[in-house]
């Protein structure tokens, strides 16, 4: 009798915890949460906001790519003729720093680190609204081949660039849907 006892508990544990963890689901729906890039728009803005934002140029080959990002991102239907906002991004700062280090001083791995800063500001009254610093670290090999390292660093580069794109569309989100 006890032995099946015992089985029965073990079958209705996953259950219980199943059953438990409802009411905090439920709870969680009412507390405001909402995902960031899903189908949540806020109601005053009404989804309007980000396709009416201006970019400006950003100086350097990186700048261009970022700029290029960021319309990729912000302007799905295309430019705005006369946006309401005005995105400035300074220029890109890029540091270089060789991490692992072999015995005979050559170094095998190297850190790529892109630093910028953006602000938003409304057209209509000049004032900026948001100002942030962002940042992308990345790594990559150093090879043997000068040519291959040239590319991997590259890659890299690249790659830090859309992740400072989509700090700064993670960013204007943020802000748009808090207003």
């Amino acid at each position: 009798m006890r032995l099946f006892f015992m089985k029965e508990i073990r079958y209705f544990a996953p259950m219980t915890r199943f059953l438990a963890l409802i009411p905090f689901l439920l709870t969680l729906t009412a507390c405001g949460f909402h995902p960031v890039h899903g189908d949540f728009r806020s109601s005053q803005q009404d989804g309007k906001a980000l396709p009416q934002i201006g970019i400006d140029v950003i100086p350097d080959r990186e700048g261009q790519i970022l700029r290029n990002e960021l319309i990729d991102r912000l302007h799905l239907d295309g430019t705005p003729t006369d946006p309401r906002y005005q995105l400035s991004i300074a220029r890109i700062t890029e540091y270089d720093k060789e991490l692992a280090i072999t015995k005979s001083s050559e170094a095998t791995r190297a850190q790529l680190s892109l630093k910028t800063s953006m602000s938003l500001a409304d057209r209509k009254t000049g004032k900026v609204v948001l100002s942030r610093d962002v940042q992308a670290l990345t790594s990559y090999n150093v090879l043997e081949s000068e040519f291959a390292t040239r590319v991997t660093e590259s890659s890299a580069r690249e790659n830090a660039i859309r992740d400072l794109a989509r700090q700064i569309d993670l960013n204007l989100n943020l802000y748009f849907n808090r207003q």
